[in-house]
């Protein structure tokens, strides 16, 4: 492990985050969404530190993300179902398919692969089987594990959309015979008691991200991206650094030159508004963020070629000034991180 940039890790963090999401789902268990590899995190490291902290409902997107997975002492489950090219993977992995569609429906019940999952439309129109579809019958038969439904605006906590959607997945409930209910994802676990039904559904909020102000103050980062200093350059009053010289010194400036960029997930859009730190001291990105290297203003710090430099890990800040959304700034990190958890 020696690449020239890394994501620091913060385990305990994880784990906080899922146990005050679990105290605020009340009775109903807490599971954890660890689609597109853990947020960007790692998911057998995330499952790893959740599972032995109590978690034991896991939620991807594919068939090949629950392969990766590899344990049989947790419930996964496949949010996007189960296609005709899946079900070989399906019959050899300890997992369930959230079925959204009636094909899907039908094609597991043929096959006769017994527990699934069953996803609801109730007003996303994104996933889901329609109400009126299981009023005919549609899952006469089928042995549901759990019946969920996704919140479209849950981040919007007054929204008259998260009320529709609860009473309209209770009135499924109360026919249903799944065994367990769910709607919640981490915003929606901040709507209170009535939305956590059987079992909630958090997902960003694990990974440091604070998608509603219910949140703030309750969830810790997790993520924070370290870059090594590959050159200090000194530039004098009106040089110019980066990509069509947008940054001009204002005076007499001292540049660290770092092995981070694009191509790893840091932003283009944090070119002249992107905060880094050094030992705690907060220094300013600055031009073009390019494909591999970004540059800093270090003037007066004591920081030079080998040194290691730390970013933003506050998400919604980092954010509010990119204005790319939390969820794409995680699962955009790049693969030449050295992930290191501590």
């Amino acid at each position: 492990m020696n690449a020239p940039n890394r994501l620091r890790l913060d385990g305990a963090a994880l784990v906080e985050n899922w146990q005050s999401l679990a105290r605020m789902s009340g009775r109903a268990s807490c599971g954890a969404a660890v689609k597109a590899d853990g947020y960007g995190l790692g998911a057998a490291e995330v499952v790893r530190r959740l599972a032995n902290a109590g978690c034991r409902d896991f939620f991807v997107a594919t068939w090949a993300e629950a392969a990766a997975l590899a344990r049989a002492d947790v419930s996964v489950s496949v949010l996007h179902g189960a296609r005709s090219a899946d079900m070989v993977l399906a019959k050899s992995v300890p997992a369930r398919p959230v079925l959204s569609t009636s094909a899907q429906i039908q094609r597991w019940r043929e096959a006769g692969m017994g527990a699934c999952d069953v996803m609801v439309d109730t007003g996303m129109n994104r996933l889901g089987v329609s109400t009126d579809e299981i009023a005919s019958g549609l899952l006469d038969g089928l042995h549901v594990e759990t019946l969920m439904s996704h919140l479209a605006s849950a981040e919007e906590q007054d929204d008259p959309i998260n009320e529709r959607q609860r009473a309209g997945l209770q009135a499924i409930a109360d026919r249903s015979s799944a065994r367990r209910i769910s709607l919640a994802n981490s915003a929606g676990i901040a709507l209170g008691k009535d939305y956590a039904f059987d079992l909630t559904r958090p997902g960003i909020a694990l990974y440091g991200g604070v998608p509603c102000a219910a949140l703030a103050g309750v969830i810790r980062p997790v993520a924070t991206i370290e870059a090594e200093v590959l050159q200090r350059r000194a530039v004098p009053a009106g040089g110019r650094v980066g990509y069509n010289l947008t940054w001009v010194a204002e005076r007499d400036s001292v540049v660290a030159v770092l092995n981070l960029g694009y191509a790893d997930g840091y932003r283009r859009a944090f070119s002249s508004r992107g905060t880094a730190f050094v030992e705690g001291v907060a220094v300013p990105v600055i031009g073009r963020v390019s494909m591999d290297l970004t540059a800093v203003d270090v003037t007066g710090l004591d920081v030079g070629e080998g040194d290691w430099i730390s970013f933003d890990s506050d998400l919604p800040h980092a954010s509010a000034v990119s204005e790319v959304s939390q969820y794409e700034l995680l699962t955009g990190l790049g693969r030449r991180f050295d992930r290191i958890w501590v």
